[in-house]
């Protein structure tokens, strides 16, 4: 049977491989570890955070959530909001939450970086090494986080701990890079960070 353009049965296969497809990424749908639940809570579905003085998760590379989750879990790392639920996690727990996460698509960031801020804050971004360590286009490696499109908020408070010391830092290279930031420095590129696609 010939199908033409005009007697509407077109749009009918449309219709139906469009259902069809529809109906298969439902059935592919990650489940959510039950732990995954609690977290959600505060950062947000999937991991998206809509909240800006709390992070999001959703696309940050496995090794940085398990070493962070691991971190609270130990008290090598404190915030009174993580501590106590990373303290009872097993480490079967952490990978599998590590794991979920980094597979969901981070959603398109809210924040807008200001125009005069965009060349200022890529320039700081090569000039301290953001772009060596997180990667060129700074959504993280291994146990380093992704920061593009990161909550703006957050990201000023960590770069003012790691200038400070109050801010964990495994290796140190955080805490020595943020001691030349000034806190101009550390409002625009922040705002430059924030401003970027997660994706």
């Amino acid at each position: 049977m010939s199908v033409s353009p005009g007697d509407g049965g077109g749009a009918a296969i449309i219709a139906a491989a469009l259902s069809f497809f529809i109906a298969c990424a439902a059935l592919a749908a990650e489940p959510v570890p039950r732990k995954a639940e609690a977290c959600t809570v505060c950062h947000g579905p999937g991991g998206n955070s809509t909240n800006p003085i709390l992070p999001s998760l959703a696309g940050q590379p496995a090794q940085f959530i398990s070493l962070q989750l691991f971190l609270f879990r130990e008290g090598n790392r404190k915030d009174p909001q993580m501590s106590l639920p990373a303290s009872s996690l097993s480490n079967a727990e952490m990978n599998e939450l590590a794991a979920y996460f980094s597979r969901q698509i981070p959603a398109a960031p809210s924040h807008k970086t200001a125009p005069e801020n965009v060349s200022a804050g890529r320039r700081l971004a090569e000039q301290f090494h953001c772009v060596q360590c997180h990667g060129p286009a700074l959504l993280g490696l291994q146990h380093i986080p992704r920061l593009a499109g990161q909550q703006f908020a957050y990201l000023k408070t960590q770069l003012r701990g790691f200038k400070s010391g109050t801010r964990a830092d495994m290796d140190g290279n955080m805490t020595s890079a943020a001691q030349s930031l000034s806190d101009n420095d550390i409002e625009v590129l922040a705002d430059y960070l924030s401003g970027l696609s997660g994706r």
